[in-house]
Protein backbone atom coordinates (compact mmCIF):
# COMPACT_ATOMS: atom_id res chain seq x y z
CA UNK A 1 0.00 0.00 0.00
CA UNK A 2 1.09 3.54 -0.56
CA UNK A 3 1.85 5.26 2.16
CA UNK A 4 2.53 8.98 0.19
CA UNK A 5 0.84 9.35 -3.37
CA UNK A 6 2.13 12.88 -5.03
CA UNK A 7 0.37 13.53 -7.82
CA UNK A 8 1.00 16.20 -10.75
CA UNK A 9 2.69 18.36 -7.57
CA UNK A 10 3.92 21.67 -8.81
CA UNK A 11 5.38 24.22 -6.76
CA UNK A 12 6.42 27.79 -8.07
CA UNK A 13 7.75 30.68 -6.32
CA UNK A 14 7.20 33.71 -8.02
CA UNK A 15 6.91 32.83 -12.07
CA UNK A 16 9.69 29.87 -11.63
CA UNK A 17 8.34 26.65 -11.37
CA UNK A 18 11.00 24.34 -8.86
CA UNK A 19 8.91 21.16 -9.13
CA UNK A 20 6.72 20.59 -11.91
CA UNK A 21 4.04 17.73 -12.72
CA UNK A 22 6.11 15.36 -10.36
CA UNK A 23 4.08 12.37 -9.51
CA UNK A 24 5.95 10.03 -7.08
CA UNK A 25 4.71 7.03 -4.19
CA UNK A 26 6.39 5.71 -1.23
CA UNK A 27 5.25 2.55 -0.06
CA UNK A 28 4.30 2.04 4.03
CA UNK A 29 7.10 1.48 5.41
CA UNK A 30 9.86 2.49 2.92
CA UNK A 31 12.80 4.54 3.46
CA UNK A 32 12.92 6.91 0.01
CA UNK A 33 16.06 8.70 -0.36
CA UNK A 34 15.34 12.23 -2.10
CA UNK A 35 18.87 13.06 -4.22
CA UNK A 36 19.79 15.58 -6.34
CA UNK A 37 21.84 18.74 -7.11
CA UNK A 38 21.55 21.94 -5.22
CA UNK A 39 18.29 23.61 -6.42
CA UNK A 40 16.92 20.54 -7.72
CA UNK A 41 13.26 20.75 -5.90
CA UNK A 42 14.18 18.30 -2.98
CA UNK A 43 13.43 20.87 -0.23
CA UNK A 44 10.76 22.54 -1.66
CA UNK A 45 8.75 18.67 -2.33
CA UNK A 46 9.65 18.17 1.10
CA UNK A 47 8.08 21.31 2.61
CA UNK A 48 4.77 20.97 0.12
CA UNK A 49 4.18 17.38 2.15
CA UNK A 50 4.47 19.23 5.61
CA UNK A 51 2.28 21.89 4.63
CA UNK A 52 4.44 24.72 4.56
CA UNK A 53 4.37 25.93 0.90
CA UNK A 54 1.53 26.17 -1.11
CA UNK A 55 1.73 23.38 -4.28
CA UNK A 56 -0.80 22.58 -7.26
CA UNK A 57 -1.82 18.79 -7.72
CA UNK A 58 -2.81 16.40 -4.83
CA UNK A 59 -0.39 15.07 -2.10
CA UNK A 60 -2.24 12.04 -0.03
CA UNK A 61 -1.16 10.13 2.86
CA UNK A 62 -3.01 6.25 3.32
CA UNK A 63 -5.42 7.97 0.20
CA UNK A 64 -6.25 11.03 2.82
CA UNK A 65 -5.68 14.40 1.14
CA UNK A 66 -3.31 16.07 3.39
CA UNK A 67 -4.59 19.37 1.60
CA UNK A 68 -7.66 19.69 3.53
CA UNK A 69 -6.55 18.47 6.96
CA UNK A 70 -5.73 21.24 9.34
CA UNK A 71 -2.78 22.08 10.60
CA UNK A 72 -3.03 20.26 13.58
CA UNK A 73 -4.11 16.77 11.92
CA UNK A 74 -1.49 16.87 9.46
CA UNK A 75 0.42 17.37 12.29
CA UNK A 76 -0.23 14.45 14.18
CA UNK A 77 0.55 12.21 11.06
CA UNK A 78 3.86 14.07 8.96
CA UNK A 79 6.83 15.30 11.34
CA UNK A 80 9.10 17.21 9.45
CA UNK A 81 12.92 18.08 10.56
CA UNK A 82 13.93 20.81 8.47
CA UNK A 83 18.08 21.79 7.56
CA UNK A 84 18.46 23.96 10.43
CA UNK A 85 15.67 23.76 13.05
CA UNK A 86 15.26 26.54 15.12
CA UNK A 87 16.83 25.20 19.19
CA UNK A 88 16.74 27.80 21.82
CA UNK A 89 20.15 27.19 24.12
CA UNK A 90 18.08 28.13 26.97
CA UNK A 91 15.82 25.35 26.87
CA UNK A 92 16.47 21.84 28.63
CA UNK A 93 16.22 18.58 26.17
CA UNK A 94 12.90 17.21 27.44
CA UNK A 95 11.45 20.72 27.24
CA UNK A 96 12.10 20.87 23.41
CA UNK A 97 10.85 17.03 22.87
CA UNK A 98 7.64 18.12 24.47
CA UNK A 99 7.30 20.94 21.63
CA UNK A 100 6.35 17.45 19.74
CA UNK A 101 3.10 16.91 21.80
CA UNK A 102 1.77 20.45 20.33
CA UNK A 103 -0.46 19.16 17.69
CA UNK A 104 -2.42 16.62 20.60
CA UNK A 105 -2.45 19.76 23.27
CA UNK A 106 -5.77 20.27 24.76
CA UNK A 107 -7.82 23.06 24.49
CA UNK A 108 -6.00 25.92 26.46
CA UNK A 109 -2.44 24.32 25.02
CA UNK A 110 -2.44 22.09 28.67
CA UNK A 111 -0.05 18.70 28.82
CA UNK A 112 -2.00 15.90 29.34
CA UNK A 113 -0.29 12.69 31.18
CA UNK A 114 -0.58 11.04 28.15
CA UNK A 115 1.66 13.46 26.80
CA UNK A 116 3.90 13.41 29.41
CA UNK A 117 3.98 9.54 28.64
CA UNK A 118 5.21 9.83 25.54
CA UNK A 119 7.76 12.24 25.87
CA UNK A 120 9.02 10.17 28.51
CA UNK A 121 9.21 6.85 26.36
CA UNK A 122 10.47 8.51 23.76
CA UNK A 123 13.44 10.15 25.93
CA UNK A 124 13.94 6.38 27.15
CA UNK A 125 13.50 4.66 23.79
CA UNK A 126 16.03 6.80 22.12
CA UNK A 127 18.61 6.68 25.18
CA UNK A 128 18.61 10.58 26.05
CA UNK A 129 17.45 10.14 29.39
CA UNK A 130 20.88 11.54 30.60
CA UNK A 131 20.05 14.37 28.49
CA UNK A 132 16.73 15.42 30.24
CA UNK A 133 17.67 18.11 32.48
CA UNK A 134 20.39 19.71 30.18
CA UNK A 135 20.10 23.01 28.02
CA UNK A 136 20.61 22.27 24.18
CA UNK A 137 23.30 25.47 24.27
CA UNK A 138 25.05 22.82 26.27
CA UNK A 139 25.36 19.78 23.92
CA UNK A 140 27.03 18.98 21.06
CA UNK A 141 26.01 19.06 17.42
CA UNK A 142 25.50 14.91 17.48
CA UNK A 143 23.51 15.33 20.34
CA UNK A 144 21.30 18.16 19.95
CA UNK A 145 20.23 16.48 16.25
CA UNK A 146 19.15 13.11 18.36
CA UNK A 147 16.96 15.21 20.53
CA UNK A 148 15.49 16.87 17.52
CA UNK A 149 14.57 13.45 16.03
CA UNK A 150 13.48 12.70 19.17
CA UNK A 151 11.06 15.93 18.75
CA UNK A 152 9.86 14.83 15.67
CA UNK A 153 9.18 11.20 16.67
CA UNK A 154 7.10 12.47 19.57
CA UNK A 155 4.47 13.38 17.16
CA UNK A 156 3.85 10.05 17.13
CA UNK A 157 3.90 10.44 12.98
CA UNK A 158 3.12 8.08 10.07
CA UNK A 159 5.48 9.86 7.62
CA UNK A 160 9.00 11.20 8.78
CA UNK A 161 10.48 13.40 6.53
CA UNK A 162 14.03 14.99 6.83
CA UNK A 163 15.97 17.85 4.95
CA UNK A 164 19.51 17.36 5.26
CA UNK A 165 19.22 16.59 8.79
CA UNK A 166 22.76 15.39 9.00
CA UNK A 167 24.40 17.40 6.50
CA UNK A 168 26.29 19.73 9.55
CA UNK A 169 27.21 16.76 11.64
CA UNK A 170 31.10 14.99 11.09
CA UNK A 171 30.54 11.35 9.86
CA UNK A 172 30.31 9.89 13.65
CA UNK A 173 27.62 11.59 14.56
CA UNK A 174 25.99 11.43 10.86
CA UNK A 175 25.79 7.37 11.17
CA UNK A 176 24.50 8.01 14.84
CA UNK A 177 21.63 10.11 13.23
CA UNK A 178 21.10 8.16 10.51
CA UNK A 179 21.06 4.59 12.25
CA UNK A 180 18.06 6.16 15.21
CA UNK A 181 16.22 6.72 12.38
CA UNK A 182 16.71 3.32 11.01
CA UNK A 183 15.76 2.11 14.21
CA UNK A 184 12.79 4.27 14.22
CA UNK A 185 11.63 2.96 11.27
CA UNK A 186 11.79 -0.83 11.91
CA UNK A 187 10.32 -0.79 15.29
CA UNK A 188 7.86 2.44 14.72
CA UNK A 189 7.03 1.10 11.10
CA UNK A 190 6.97 4.62 10.09
CA UNK A 191 7.60 6.02 6.40
CA UNK A 192 10.77 7.83 5.78
CA UNK A 193 11.89 10.26 2.92
CA UNK A 194 15.06 11.89 3.47
CA UNK A 195 16.62 14.32 1.63
CA UNK A 196 20.06 13.54 1.47
CA UNK A 197 23.64 15.27 -0.07
CA UNK A 198 25.78 12.39 0.76
CA UNK A 199 25.10 9.84 -2.05
CA UNK A 200 26.72 6.86 -0.33
CA UNK A 201 24.68 7.35 2.87
CA UNK A 202 21.56 7.82 0.28
CA UNK A 203 22.47 4.34 -1.09
CA UNK A 204 23.29 2.45 2.11
CA UNK A 205 20.18 3.73 4.06
CA UNK A 206 17.36 4.07 1.73
CA UNK A 207 15.65 1.93 0.28
CA UNK A 208 14.60 3.28 -3.05
CA UNK A 209 16.53 6.32 -4.36
CA UNK A 210 14.60 8.97 -6.42
CA UNK A 211 16.37 11.55 -8.06
CA UNK A 212 15.77 14.93 -9.22
CA UNK A 213 16.81 17.62 -11.28
CA UNK A 214 15.39 20.77 -12.00
CA UNK A 215 12.25 19.80 -10.17
CA UNK A 216 11.75 16.56 -12.38
CA UNK A 217 12.18 12.92 -11.88
CA UNK A 218 14.98 11.78 -14.39
CA UNK A 219 16.04 8.24 -12.17
CA UNK A 220 14.04 6.06 -9.29
CA UNK A 221 15.27 2.67 -8.41
CA UNK A 222 17.95 0.56 -6.18
CA UNK A 223 20.83 2.76 -5.82
CA UNK A 224 22.84 0.29 -8.34
CA UNK A 225 20.21 1.37 -11.41
CA UNK A 226 20.16 5.14 -9.58
CA UNK A 227 23.76 5.52 -8.95
CA UNK A 228 25.63 5.73 -11.91
CA UNK A 229 28.92 7.35 -13.20
CA UNK A 230 27.22 8.89 -16.40
CA UNK A 231 24.49 9.67 -14.78
CA UNK A 232 25.90 11.53 -11.86
CA UNK A 233 28.19 13.24 -14.44
CA UNK A 234 25.47 14.40 -16.33
CA UNK A 235 23.38 15.63 -13.62
CA UNK A 236 25.81 16.83 -10.81
CA UNK A 237 28.41 17.86 -13.45
CA UNK A 238 30.90 15.87 -11.47
CA UNK A 239 34.09 13.44 -12.15
CA UNK A 240 33.12 10.63 -10.25
CA UNK A 241 33.99 6.99 -9.67
CA UNK A 242 31.03 4.70 -8.72
CA UNK A 243 32.41 1.12 -7.00
CA UNK A 244 30.20 -1.72 -4.89
CA UNK A 245 32.20 -2.30 -1.84
CA UNK A 246 32.48 -5.97 -0.58
CA UNK A 247 28.95 -5.51 1.20
CA UNK A 248 27.54 -5.20 -1.99
CA UNK A 249 27.18 -1.26 -1.02
CA UNK A 250 27.35 1.27 -3.67
CA UNK A 251 30.16 3.70 -2.81
CA UNK A 252 30.35 7.13 -4.81
CA UNK A 253 34.05 8.70 -4.85
CA UNK A 254 34.88 11.87 -6.31
CA UNK A 255 37.43 11.99 -8.94
CA UNK A 256 39.82 14.60 -10.20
Amino acid sequence: MSALDCRDVTIVYGRRAVVSSLDLSVTSGEWLGLIGPNGAGKSSLLRSIAGLVEHRGSLALDGEDLGVMTVRSRAQRVAYVPQEPVIPDDMSAEEYVGLGRWPYLGRFGSRRERDDEVVDATLEWLELNTFRRRLLGELSGGERQRIVIARALAQEPDLLLLDESTAALDLGHQQQALELVAKLRCERHVTVVAAMHDLTLAGIYGDRLVMLDRGRIVASGPAADVLTEERLAEVYRAKVRVERDPDGAIVVVPRR
